[in-house]
């Protein structure tokens, strides 16, 4: 009796846990300039909060919508994919926005030096911080 209890119990848990897998896998894509910015601020700021304390600064930026503004450092497409580096104080830190296909498109409009607002999502900080999907705002 006690073991059919356990059988159940572990049945339930599975489908469960097939269900949770099943929505995460098929969960929509996210049109990063369709939805609205959690979070604006600059470069400099960005790498600031995640060099003072990255556990703090993961709770606030971390899979969150932001809008970033800074200086052009550096362009470069990379497997068809345009990375726009955006300068900060720090010497050995930055801000890497990874361009959506849309907005690589656009990337030969763009040259170092120009000040630019991007939109993406940021998925954490290892030297520099790192957006995906990002779009050109302006």
């Amino acid at each position: 009796m006690k073991i059919k209890k356990i059988i159940i119990g572990i049945l339930i848990l599975g489908i469960v846990g097939v269900f949770v897998a099943y929505k995460m896998y098929n969960k929509p894509h996210v049109k990063v300039d369709e939805v609205a910015t959690d979070i604006a601020s600059t470069a400099n700021k960005i790498l600031e909060d995640f060099t003072a304390d990255e556990t703090i600064a993961n709770s606030k930026y971390l899979e969150k919508i932001i809008e970033v503004k800074g200086e052009i450092s550096e362009i470069k497409i990379v497997k068809e994919k345009g990375i726009i580096t955006l300068k900060t104080n720090d010497d050995f830190g930055s801000v890497l926005c990874h361009l959506s296909a849309e907005a690589t498109k656009e990337i030969s409009t763009l040259q170092t030096g120009q000040t630019i607002t991007l939109k993406g999502i940021c998925t954490g900080y290892l030297m520099d911080v790192i957006l995906v999907k990002s779009e050109i705002i302006n």
